[in-house]
Formats: structure tokens, C-alpha cells, sequence
């Protein structure tokens, strides 16, 4: 069993969204593939027949686990957020106290994390760093790169 993940509506929305694209199209293209390189005879010296049951494996593989992931999400109710402290949902705007660079970063669930558009899993080091705090503390993470010191400027929803 997973562990219990929390997401927004819209994050379950896109996870559901992909679940039924890979069962309903996916799904039905490997087979066809697969009964295809099936009709190509000798299926001991069969490439084309070995790579598409790999795919098939795979595609299961990844509907199991979307399941699974769908299965153990519980959607946060976005009204109850506040921006006291740090939390899941926030926007917390930073200031890296080394190079003086400011960030704006959404804290999500992992399978909502998408760097291009500022959103970082709560599991990050920076994330786990931020929990919690208020604007105006001062936080040291821990990053692959070293030590690196950050302020909190701002916290919003």
C-alpha cells in the first residue's frame, strides 16, 4: 500500500484525464501491435512481438501505478489554507541570501510537481525546509550544491 498523498481537484482532474487516455488509446495500440507481430509467424525470433509486449508491460505497469496513486489521493480543501506558516497549496515567495535571487515557488504533491511552472514537491529539500515557517524567517536547506541560506518574503495562495 502507498502512502496517502494530498492534491488539489485539478490535480486529480489531469491524473484521471491521463488514466483513461493510457487505458482507452494506449491500451488498445499495444494489443493491436502485438496481435500484429503476432500474425508475422515465428514468434521465438520475433523483435517486433518481444518490443511490444515490453510496452504492454510497461503500460501496465504505469496504469497500476496511476491507480494506485489516484486511490491513496484526498483532494485539500483549498478554503481551510491560510498563510500563517508554510504549508501544502502556498506560494511562497524566497530570497537566497547568497546570490540574492528572488523565487516564487507553489508547494504541490509529487505528482503535481512541474518546475517549468514553479510548482515543487512538498518532498524537495527546499519544500521540507520551508514547512511551516513564517515571512521573515531565515532558513538554512540543504542542497545538492551545499548550505544555502533563504529568506521568506512572502507567503500567498
Amino acid at each position: 500500500m502507498s502512502k496517502v498523498s494530498y492534491i488539489t481537484e485539478e490535480g486529480l482532474k489531469k491524473l484521471r484525464e491521463e488514466l483513461v487516455q493510457l487505458e482507452s488509446i494506449e491500451r488498445p495500440r499495444i494489443s493491436k501491435q502485438i496481435a500484429e507481430a503476432r500474425d508475422k509467424g515465428d514468434l521465438s525470433e520475433n523483435a517486433e512481438y518481444d518490443a511490444a509486449k515490453e510496452a504492454q508491460g510497461m503500460l501496465e505497469m504505469k496504469i497500476a501505478r496511476l491507480k494506485d496513486t489516484i486511490a491513496n489521493s484526498r483532494i485539500i480543501d483549498e478554503s481551510k489554507l491560510d498563510v500563517e506558516k508554510v504549508q501544502l497549496l502556498n506560494k511562497v515567495k524566497l530570497k537566497n541570501l547568497k546570490n540574492n535571487a528572488v523565487m516564487t515557488y507553489m508547494l504541490v504533491s509529487e505528482s503535481e510537481a512541474n518546475l517549468k511552472e514553479g510548482k515543487i514537491s512538498v518532498t524537495t529539500p527546499i519544500a521540507k525546509g520551508l514547512l511551516g515557517k513564517r515571512v521573515g524567517d531565515k532558513v538554512e536547506i540543504q542542497v545538492p550544491s551545499g548550505m544555502v541560506p533563504f529568506e521568506i518574503l512572502e507567503i500567498s495562495l
